[in-house]
């Protein structure tokens, strides 16, 4: 599963095909995906849902399109490949950890991992003499850290497929001339789960739903089902860990943990509370800044009023703006290429569209006859 040499290539070759002038029509398709989906609100179920349709169909569409009559089968699967990896890329932001439920997973599993690293051993987890030095394990974890630096479902997943196929290759080759070989997930399974533990990757909760929700369906099957299925299974291992879990001592546990919670507050400029609130900030004012770019509410000024505040002459100006940006918006989207010219301004109009005609029916409702 480790990314082939020929990947980059093929995706260029996609995008040449794409470019072509046949191809108009799955451009205009694949891009109005993309904007559709951007009209509605955020749902990672229903999102999911529209994707695995819509890839499911491109597939029968590319496979019956001129331009890849001929292609071999490899070639279809670089093609269905490239499709998602572009849909995801330019759709991250909107699906990607977007809930205060997955942002608050994510820094539940990182607390608890960053308490663990400080007293959990290999033996809590009884795992083989062979692997309890780091460079055993060092390899597999750094792959797993890597998940945070990409935004495609396929690529976030083959980090988790070479950091399983690291242990599965230490496996092979400490265990298997030895005369008391465990078997499968007894060995496994503890590997991962203490990798994981040592690697702590950012916001797994997150890349974990992400590649379920939206890595191709007909893809996570066989071994890639299996080590998706480990990583979750890890994840939530690590979530309910306890005392008996470890083989420990409840007060042990207790004590270790507040250990490691005194030592982490000592060792930080902030204690992890303050840590977590400024997270938090960050986040949010991170997340404001990309709706509300520099100069919105002067290109803008109806997009924070409210529905009581608009007067009779507010209204038709409104009208008048609202007809405008149809009319812009439907033109656009008829025009748009592959790669959009100004994607910044399509997504203002999509937000002024949307905003503008929930303030347009307020406004009516509310202004008097």
């Amino acid at each position: 599963m480790e990314p082939s040499p020929s990947s980059l290539p093929n995706f260029i070759d996609f995008l040449n095909r794409m470019r072509h002038p046949a191809s108009a029509d799955l451009m205009r398709s694949i891009n109005r995906f993309i904007v559709s989906c951007s009209l509605y609100p955020t749902n990672a179920g229903n999102d999911s849902r529209k994707l695995q349709d819509f890839l499911a169909k491109m597939e029968t569409t590319i496979r019956e399109h001129p331009m890849w009559v001929h292609a071999a089968n490899a070639e279809i699967e670089n093609a269905l490949e490239a499709v998602e990896k572009h849909i995801m890329i330019k759709l991250f932001s909107r699906v990607f950890a977007t809930s205060p439920e997955d942002a608050e997973a994510d820094l539940r599993v990182s607390k608890k991992i960053l308490l663990l690293q400080h007293f959990v051993k290999p033996d809590h987890l009884d795992m083989p003499e062979n692997f309890q030095t780091e460079a055993s394990w060092w390899h597999a974890a750094k792959e797993l850290k890597m998940m945070g630096a990409f935004r495609s479902p396929h690529q976030k997943l083959l980090c988790i497929m070479n950091c399983c196929h690291a242990i599965n290759n230490m496996l092979l080759n400490d265990l298997v001339p030895t005369n008391h070989t465990p078997t499968g997930a007894d060995v496994f399974l503890p590997i991962l789960i203490y990798v994981t533990i040592k690697a702590n990757p950012p916001q797994l909760h997150s890349n974990l739903k992400f590649i379920q929700l939206f890595r191709r369906h007909s893809k996570l099957v066989g071994e890639v089902e299996f080590y998706l299925t480990s990583m979750i299974s890890s994840e939530q291992f690590i979530i309910n860990i306890d005392a008996r879990s470890l083989s420990m001592e409840e007060t042990e546990f207790q004590t270790s943990m507040e250990s490691a919670k005194v030592a982490i507050e000592g060792s930080a400029s902030e204690p992890i509370a303050a840590v977590e609130s400024h997270e938090v900030a960050i986040s949010t004012m991170r997340h404001d800044k990309e709706v509300k770019p520099a100069g919105f509410k002067g290109k803008f000024p109806f997009m924070e009023a409210k529905a009581e505040d608009l007067t009779p002459s507010d209204v038709q100006k409104l009208l008048c703006v609202y007809k405008q940006v149809v009319t812009r918006y439907t033109l656009l989207s008829n025009t748009q290429h592959w790669f959009p010219a100004d994607e910044s301004y399509l997504h203002s109009l999509r937000e002024h569209l949307s905003y503008g005609d929930s303030l347009i029916k307020e406004g009516k409702r509310e202004s008097p006859h």
